[in-house]
């Protein structure tokens, strides 16, 4: 279809549906359904406000305008690529990321339990008050989402943010920088705890690498444009998260929190640590995929 056949919002909209539709293509890159990646496409595109399309629906389009929406559709489709990276662009409750492909597009469940308080007094009761909160470490940082927004939920904590990959380092250091952080997140390069030496902190918050080698392979085409590395877990998914167990001890202060990221993997790990007593920390779109543990009950 022409672009010159679209004139509206809801004509692109419309087009973007049936096209992404037809292509079979696959969401969950920030956004979960056809309809909520069209509106994020369009939205950006037009460098709009995100959080709502229905404003701007009959508004005409200029034919720059137009001829921008038709191309960035038809690369979505012929090249798979999530929108995220397309547009160099994607949200976590609102705070908004620089992303590319150097990184997995930043998509955690953790990030909505720091925003929304679930870890917290009104919530879990992991911590009394933010302000008890003085040290946050986020490992396999990518992004540096989670560090950013573990800035944004404990004022008065400094946050060291790790990963092994270079350029997904390079990556948090834009996204640091772009939100006034750098004096309060430090980016270390490293396998895990390497880097940090004998430092001790009052959260630990981890998304790492869960999935296993069978998963992976049969990614579909848009998962398979992230860093493997940020996805492969070993051959069951969880050599990184068992490597985090042993190690979280030496790394929190008395009363400190590990809270950590491992998608469906429930059961299997309870099975294999029968004598840990798993919190689990759901949020409104999952259940048993993040667990928080307490460091007297690692110890």
């Amino acid at each position: 279809m022409s672009a010159t056949e679209l004139l509206t919002v809801r004509d692109f909209l419309r087009h973007a549906v049936s096209s992404f539709r037809a292509a079979g293509l696959v969401h969950g890159h920030g956004t979960s359904s056809v309809i909520d990646e069209a509106a994020f496409i369009i939205l950006e595109t037009l460098h709009l406000p995100v959080d709502n399309i229905n404003p701007w629906l009959d508004a005409r389009l200029t034919k720059a305008e137009r001829t921008a929406l038709a191309r960035i559709i038809a690369t979505r489709v012929k090249t798979r690529k999530p929108a995220a990276y397309l547009l160099k662009k994607t949200y976590m409750h609102g705070v908004p990321f620089f992303v590319d492909e150097r990184v997995i597009v930043p998509r955690s469940y953790i990030g909505e339990m720091l925003m929304n308080g679930t870890l917290g007094p009104d919530g879990m009761g992991l911590y009394e008050t933010p302000a008890a909160i003085g040290s946050v470490l986020d490992l396999c940082t990518g992004s540096g989402c989670l560090a950013v927004l573990a800035a944004m939920t404990f004022e008065d904590a400094t946050i060291d943010a790790v990963d092994l990959s270079k350029d997904a380092l390079a990556v948090a250091k834009v996204n640091v920088k772009d939100h006034g952080l750098v004096d309060r997140i430090s980016l270390h390069r490293g396998d895990l705890f390497a880097p940090l030496k004998d430092r001790r902190y009052d959260l630990i918050i981890t998304n790492p690498p869960y999935v296993g080698r069978a998963e992976v392979k049969a990614f579909p085409a848009e998962y398979k444009h992230e860093p493997v590395m940020a996805h492969l877990g070993g051959d069951d998914g969880f050599d990184l998260v068992r490597r985090i167990l042993a190690d979280a001890p030496k790394h929190l202060t008395d009363d400190g929190v590990l809270v950590c990221e491992i998608g469906t993997g429930r059961d299997l790990l309870e099975a294999d640590f029968p004598q840990l007593p798993f919190i689990w920390v759901d949020s409104e779109e999952s259940e048993g995929e993040v667990f928080a543990l307490r460091a007297r009950d690692l110890a």
